[in-house]
């Protein structure tokens, strides 16, 4: 991540993308963060990537104003909020960040609902979201809890079971 003080943005927006090797993407956000993402395993865990295999991952380009990443040809997009939420979690310094910006990035949930989930504030989820803040043990707890609870009460619509990618199509 960019050492230098950026100013936090209301939602993660792309200024710049380059496929690295090994299913990797370079990304550059407005506010000047710099994360590099691996996608090599989410390749082979969802379907809905698999066209990316090969070559094809290679032509990766900004889409929509840099609110997504897209590939044209098969004609898939990935949103740059996840793409944010994914590349904080695989850079984050500590295990309890890793597991909360997972967290998020899984649930999708938004950020009064996520804080109604775990107990805390919005103003906490957004702060730990932004990587600002070491996240606390007691809220990754709190997060594995919260999806050993959602798989309990509803095993086929766990947290965990949904994934995090949704391939739309354009046309």
């Amino acid at each position: 991540m960019s050492t230098k003080t950026m100013l936090p943005m209301k939602r993660p927006r792309l200024s710049a993308v380059r496929a690295l090797p090994d299913y990797c993407l370079a990304l550059t956000f407005i506010d000047g963060q710099q994360l590099t993402l691996d996608l090599s395993r989410d390749l082979l865990a969802f379907p809905g990537l698999k066209p990316l295999q090969g070559s094809a991952f290679e032509a990766a380009t900004l889409g929509d104003d840099g609110w997504c990443v897209e590939w044209l040809e098969p004609d898939i997009q990935i949103g740059a909020d996840t793409l944010y939420l994914d590349a904080l979690a695989q850079n984050a310094a500590d295990e309890n960040t890793r597991i909360f910006i997972d967290w998020r990035a899984r649930t999708g949930l938004p950020l009064n609902q996520a804080a109604e989930a775990l107990g805390v504030s919005t103003r906490s989820i957004s702060r730990y979201s932004s990587g600002r803040e070491t996240v606390p043990r007691s809220l990754a707890l709190a997060c594995l809890g919260w999806d050993f609870l959602q798989q309990q009460s509803n095993p086929s619509r766990a947290a965990e079971e949904t994934g995090r990618y949704t391939v739309t199509r354009k046309r």
